[in-house]
């Protein structure tokens, strides 16, 4: 099967309609923050025969793929090990910077990397492998006040308190390895009430694999890194898939967005002037068309800016 066939890109059409107006002149650089299997970018590297690619991922196995990918294009492509919090130091003056967040889509499929609730794999949900603490070791070391704080704050989790109960008392026995005995667990203890809610390990999982790969703060300091480093005219795309990304982003948009101006001042100063203008009303969402072709276009939310001009 091709790499077309497992992998789709969601929201492509609409990425290269809010990226293209920065991507159009000779020698501009687009930077694919999360560069996954590469499909967004190989459409970008067709549609603009101008641009240099820079894509950074921390995924080693996705780098590989997705050089495999690009190789027609090798000339133009520049692939960086990273984590994207660490982007201003490979976008500096970029026409365009996209976000592809949460997990990939080879992250999901590929059950050894126990991401996916519904299939049993060793629990590790590490998007580098090379480094950092494994989901199994969260839920073997940390308290259960700890496992409670992440499942609500990054789950949003309601039955938090006693699924972190349920986890201290399991691992006293045996500590949980895979993701079928986590899964069994948590069935276990949510009432029967609170399953026609939807599947019980959903929140619990993406609250694990957010704290693995330390999300949110990467994010936090990655969205205001990537706009301080676009060029003048360049644009910004961010497709995020829960709340708690879509808020971050949010915020960062808003902000720079905003006039700094003090209340009452009769005449705007340039320095006070926003920084950035959103190009998308709200957060964006795909159509019908796509989230029935492509499932994994069901919780996105895309957002969209144009930096204006340089901090003063």
């Amino acid at each position: 099967m091709s790499l077309r066939d497992i992998h789709t890109p969601v929201l492509l059409d609409r990425c290269v309609e809010l990226l293209g107006p920065a991507l159009r002149r000779d020698g501009a650089v687009l930077v694919d923050a999360t560069l996954g299997m590469g499909g967004h970018s190989e459409s970008f590297l067709e549609r603009f025969p101008n641009i240099r690619l820079v894509g950074l991922d921390r995924d080693t196995d996705a780098l590989r793929i997705a050089g495999e990918r690009l190789a027609r294009f090798a000339d133009r492509v520049t692939l960086v090990h990273t984590v994207y919090d660490e982007i201003g130091l490979h976008a500096q003056g970029a026409s365009g910077i996209l976000f592809d967040l949460g997990v990939s889509s080879l992250q999901l499929d590929e059950a050894d990397r126990g991401f996916a609730y519904s299939k049993d794999a060793p629990l590790d949900m590490r998007m580098d492998q090379t480094r950092g603490i494994t989901a199994a070791q969260i839920l073997a070391e940390y308290s259960e006040g700890q496992l409670r704080r992440i499942f609500e704050r990054y789950g949003e989790e309601k039955l938090a308190a006693r699924y972190a109960r349920f986890i201290v008392q399991a691992r006293e026995t045996r500590p949980l390895t895979r993701s079928g005995e986590l899964v069994d667990l948590l069935v276990e203890a949510t009432p029967a009430a609170a399953q026609r809610a939807g599947h019980p390990a959903k929140r619990v999982f993406q609250a694990l694999r957010i704290e693995v790969n330390t999300e949110l703060s990467v994010l936090a300091d990655a969205i205001p890194a990537a706009m301080d480093a676009l060029a003048v005219g360049g644009r910004i795309a961010v497709m995020s898939y829960q709340s708690l990304e879509d808020r971050l982003v949010k915020q960062a948009f808003a902000a720079a967005s905003s006039s700094t101006a003090p209340a009452g001042l009769p005449v705007e100063l340039p320095e006070h002037a926003p920084r950035f203008r959103v190009l998308t009303k709200g957060a964006e969402l795909a159509g019908e068309e796509e989230r029935a072709r492509n499932p994994r276009a069901i919780p996105v939310r895309l957002r969209a800016a144009e930096k204006l001009r340089e901090t003063a």
